[in-house]
Parts: structure tokens; sequence; C-alpha cells
């Protein structure tokens, strides 16, 4: 009886740390949303996070895209080989690059790279006390930390998308005519006749909701880090984790609202 007791306040312990996660970060994220429009707006400092968040995340989303969509291609071509219906494969390949492939895939390499290097740099910080440093000097960090990372990852994300699904188109070309003898002009008509733009915007669309996970919970990681340098790698895991799994429930339920009228 004592040992179900136990088991039964731990279940309980657990359950209220999880939803006192949930109310700090709800927290967190209306503060920086109210903290966007607030001045000094640190123009240096966006544009430093796009370089490090956007521009240099462009070679794993390079390699991600273009044999997402070599593989995607050739997965495609030998089921319809059997229908005879290979023409279509660049729609079809297009098509899942622009709603769900680019989006998805991008999201999580960037979420990889980009929020374990938020949860670390500012977890670093918070256990050397420099955040403690900022405030002692009336400086915001919430304002100086979280708001140029979480603007730059909303407008840089979307166009690691937009790459992504060229170059993946480019890949699925490459194997469709190069190596599985598809017409090049049926490839290409077919694309056009079956994506439509609201399939890119949709998950375009996607990549925004993306962004705000990756960067509030690499900055949230950040914040709550504890412990010394262990307690650094403990929450940049978490991080990348949490980002992960998260981005695949939204993919859910984003999908469901897109492409359910």
């Amino acid at each position: 009886m004592q040992m179900n007791d136990l088991m039964n306040l731990r279940i309980i312990n657990t359950f209220l740390l999880f939803l006192g996660n949930i109310g700090e970060f709800a927290v967190l994220f209306f503060k920086t949303l109210r903290l966007i429009f607030v001045r000094p707006y640190r123009f240096n400092l966006l544009v430093e996070q796009m370089m490090i968040l956007g521009v240099k995340s462009i070679p794993i989303v390079l390699i991600t895209g273009f044999f997402s969509g070599m593989v995607m291609a050739y997965q495609v071509t030998i089921q319809l080989r059997q229908f005879g219906a290979e023409i279509y494969v660049g729609g079809i390949t297009a098509l899942a690059l622009a709603r769900e492939l680019a989006p998805v895939f991008t999201a999580l390499m960037v979420a990889g790279r980009v929020s374990a290097g938020i949860t670390a740099e500012i977890g670093s910080m918070r256990v050397t006390e420099q955040i403690d440093a900022l405030e002692t000097l009336a400086v915001n960090p919430i304002h100086y930390l979280i708001v140029p990372r979480l603007i730059a990852t909303v407008i840089m994300l979307p166009l690691l998308t937009i790459f992504a699904d060229a170059i993946g188109y480019l890949g699925a070309y490459l194997v469709s005519v190069v190596k599985l003898d598809i017409d090049s002009a049926l490839f290409i008509d077919r694309t056009i006749y079956i994506v439509k733009i609201s399939d890119v915007l949709s998950g375009i669309a996607k990549s925004y909701f993306f962004a705000v996970i990756i960067a509030m919970i690499g900055c949230y990681c950040g914040f709550t880090t504890k412990g010394g340098a262990t307690g650094v790698g403990k929450s940049a895991l978490i991080s990348v984790v949490t980002s992960c799994i998260l981005i695949f429930i939204m993919d859910y339920f984003l999908t469901a609202l897109f492409y359910s009228f």
C-alpha cells in the first residue's frame, strides 16, 4: 500500500512539474511577444542571428532537400511504373516536397543545429551568471537575447523551406530524367498541372509555426539551465528532442487544419 502511495505521489509531482514548465514557457513566450515592439530595436543583433541561424544552415538544408527529392522520386517512379503512370512522378514528388517534406525536414535539421546552439549559448550565460549581470546593468535579458533569435528564426526558416523546395525538386528532376529516363517536358508539365500555389504556401505557413517552436524551446531551455557545464549539455539535449517532437505534433494539427476544407 505504501509503495502504491509513493508511486502515485511521484506521478502527481511529475504532472505538476510538467504543468509548471508549460506555465513558465507560456509566460516567457508572451513576454517575448510584447517586447518585440519595444525599443531599442537591435538590428545589428538581428542581422547577426540571421547569419548564424539561417545562412549557416544552408549546407545541411541543401544536402537534406536534394537527397530527399532524389529518394522520393526514385520510390514514386518504382511504384507508378507498375501502372504505367510514371509521367506523374514530377507532380507527386513536388506536391510531397511542398506540403510536407521540405517544411518538416528543414525544421528538423534546423532544430538539431539551431535549437541546441541557442540553448548552449544562453545556458552557458545562465550558469556563468552573465544573464544576472545584464539585469544588473538594467538590460532586459529577454529583449536582448530572445527577441533577436525569435525574429531571425521566423524570417529565415521560411526562406530555407523555399530553398529546400527548389533544391529537392532539382534532385527529383535529375533522378527522374537522367537516371529513370522520364521525359523532361512531361515531368515539368505534370508538376504544373498537379501542384497549386496553395500547396506551396501551406508548407511555407507551417515553417512559421516551426520557427517559433525552435527558437522559443531553445531559449526557454537555455534560460532554465542549472548545474554548470553538465546542465548545459542536458538542456541542449532536451531542447532538440522537445523541438522535434513538437514539430511533428504541430505538423499534424496544421495539416488537419489546412486540408480539412
